[in-house]
């Protein structure tokens, strides 16, 4: 069991990371938050708005792109999931 301030260091670690792809993900008319993590099995619940709302590539985009860096960057994410 994370203690709060491992739960807000990886939320913090995963904002960062979605900065990261931001620009990328607004350049097609999109945008991503962050809706949920449980940090018990380590499922990160995404929303995706704008263009990516619908969309889908943006099914692609979430696991191919999002999923893959934030497994590289924050290791407790285990998976990855759109609302």
């Amino acid at each position: 069991m994370m203690s709060i301030v491992q739960e807000t260091d990886a939320l913090a670690r995963i904002e960062a990371a979605l900065d990261t792809l931001r620009p990328y993900i607004a350049s097609h008319s999109g945008s991503v938050e962050i809706v949920d993590f449980d940090d018990q099995d380590g499922t990160l619940l995404l929303r995706m708005g704008g263009m990516c709302h619908g969309c889908a590539a943006s099914a692609i985009t979430l696991k191919q792109g999002i999923e893959q860096r934030l497994q590289q960057t924050v290791p407790e994410v285990k998976r990855v999931e759109a609302l």
